[in-house]
Order: structure tokens, then C-alpha cells, then sequence
């Protein structure tokens, strides 16, 4: 038995234990049992005594520090967690290179006569059959009774009613409905208003300009369709151009009645005119050509 042992065993201290690799340390309790030592001991007895509780106080510490540093060898290292790269987005790099979707199918005349009201409204806004698709903001839909049986037409959208998409809106949607009142016309269940092209032309400038006659010709089933669905027995049109445009080709005379189909033509001026005219005379004429339109169409 080695000097440590002997001296251990004399202390009462039991074996020391050390742990297996890689297993979880426990509390190490080290238990020295006391060491009493008589007084009436002879003096080099007791000087003994002191030198072995010396040497087994060395060795406990020994020993304590040994296994705590076998305990930290072996605990585990913790390592860094390297972070984890973010999952790298889509690569959406060949939609630049995708081929655009093809171009919506143009209707032909024959296809537009055939169409529903809903239809109608759909394929007025997509229509590319003329270049006014390239330069407009917005496509202007009639409004209004579909069973009425005015019709208020106009030429062109303006860029008021380009903005609202809305025919005759503001201060002129107003005074034609005080017009049509004064005749006692409802403008809200009788009355459908519209223009003969669909989309605003405007020069470089960005101001309004007569349609050519392509762009007339292109947007003409549009109106035909409109008037064949809502079979107006009056039409009231609204300026020059709008008088000329429904029947190409005639010249339009104010305060004569003329003939569309089954319908009666009356031209008057457009709301904007009156809205400018300060001496009265355009009020007064128009107010002639309603009563002149509210004759023909009866009660």
C-alpha cells in the first residue's frame, strides 16, 4: 500500500472514485473523519499526529484539484453556433426574360354586334382597334337607363370625363339634367347619355382635337352596338361634331328633326357651350331645340 493510502486509510477517508469517460460529473462529497488526539499524549506522539493531518490535508487538495481538472478536460467544449444563412429568396431573374403575355383578341364588327351590355363594357375598355389605346388614360362608358328611351349624345370624351370616366360629369352633368327637367324629361330613369368615340383624341399639346376618320370608323360599332341594345325613340346631340358624326356624310341643320333608324335627331349645343355663352342667345336657341325634340318624341 502506497504512503497516500496509508496515510488516508489512518484518516478514515475511503477510496476515491473517479468518474468514466465522458459521464456526467456528481458532487464529490470528501469526508475527513475528525482525528482526536489526547492531550495527555506524549509530546513527539502529538508532533506526529500534526505532520500526518498536515501531509492528508495536502493530499485531499491534491486530489480535489486533479479530479476538478479531469472534470473539465472532459466537459464538453460548447461550440459557436454558426449561424444559418437565410434561405436565399426565389430567383425570379427569368420572368425579365419570360416572352409577354400575347395581346387581348380584337373584336371584330360582327363579333361587337353580339354583344350584352356586360360585354360591352368589357370590350370598350381593353379595345386596342385604334391608336387613341396608346395615348389614353382611361376609356368613358355611357351612362345612364339602359331602357331609356332618350339618347344624349356627344362627340369625345373630355379630360374631365377622360379623369372620371364618366360621361358629362361636374357643372355640365348638372345644367343637361336642368335642361331635360325644363322639358319634363327624368334624367335619372329615361335618359342614357354617351359619346360616339370612346376615348379622348388629343394633339401634343394635350389638347382636344377632332377624331380622325379612322379613329371614327374604329369606335363606330361601339356606338351602333349601344344604340341597337337600347333603342332610343329620341336622340338629342350635344355640339357640332357630335351632330355631324352620327350621320357621316349629312350635314346637320339646327332646328330641322332627322332620322336614325327608328329614332328622331335633334342637335343642340353641348352644356360646355352654355356654360361659356354670356350673352344668353346659345341658352335661348337650345331651349328651342328641346321643345323642338320633346314635340317630336310625344308624350
Amino acid at each position: 500500500m502506497s504512503r497516500s493510502a496509508v496515510f488516508l486509510d489512518e484518516m478514515g477517508v475511503g477510496p476515491l472514485w473517479r468518474l468514466r469517460q465522458g459521464a456526467v460529473p456528481e458532487a464529490v462529497d470528501v469526508v475527513v473523519a475528525p482525528v482526536e488526539v489526547d492531550v495527555a499524549v506524549a509530546a513527539p506522539v502529538a508532533e506526529t499526529a500534526e505532520a500526518v493531518i498536515e501531509v492528508a490535508a495536502e493530499l485531499v487538495a491534491a486530489v480535489v484539484v486533479e479530479a476538478a481538472a479531469e472534470v473539465q478536460a472532459e466537459a464538453p467544449v460548447a461550440v459557436a453556433a454558426t449561424p444559418v444563412p437565410a434561405a436565399a429568396s426565389d430567383d425570379t431573374a427569368w420572368f425579365d426574360d419570360a416572352p409577354p403575355p400575347p395581346p387581348a383578341r380584337q373584336l371584330s364588327d360582327t363579333d361587337i354586334a353580339a354583344l350584352d351590355w356586360e360585354g360591352l363594357t368589357a370590350a370598350v375598355a381593353k379595345c386596342a382597334r385604334c391608336d387613341l389605346c396608346k395615348t389614353r388614360k382611361g376609356v368613358v362608358m355611357g351612362r345612364g337607363d339602359r331602357q331609356g328611351d332618350w339618347l344624349i349624345l356627344a362627340s369625345s370624351p373630355s379630360r374631365l370625363e377622360e379623369r372620371e370616366g364618366r360621361a358629362l360629369p361636374g357643372e355640365q352633368g348638372k345644367l343637361l339634367d336642368n335642361m331635360l327637367k325644363a322639358i319634363e324629361v327624368d334624367a335619372g330613369s329615361d335618359v342614357y347619355v354617351t359619346h360616339l368615340l370612346k376615348c379622348r383624341p388629343f394633339d401634343e399639346a394635350g389638347q382636344e382635337r377632332l377624331p380622325t376618320e379612322a379613329e371614327s370608323a374604329a369606335c363606330r360599332p361601339y356606338f351602333d352596338r349601344e344604340l341597337a341594345l337600347l333603342q332610343p325613340r329620341t336622340i338629342v346631340t350635344l355640339g357640332s361634331m357630335a351632330a355631324a358624326g352620327i350621320n357621316p356624310g349629312e350635314k346637320p341643320v339646327r332646328g330641322t328633326v332627322r332620322q336614325l333608324g327608328n329614332a328622331s335627331v335633334v342637335a343642340t349645343f353641348h352644356p360646355e357651350q352654355l356654360l361659356q355663352d354670356e350673352t344668353g342667345k346659345a341658352k335661348a336657341r337650345a331651349w328651342a331645340d328641346l321643345c323642338l325634340a320633346k314635340s317630336t318624341h310625344g308624350d
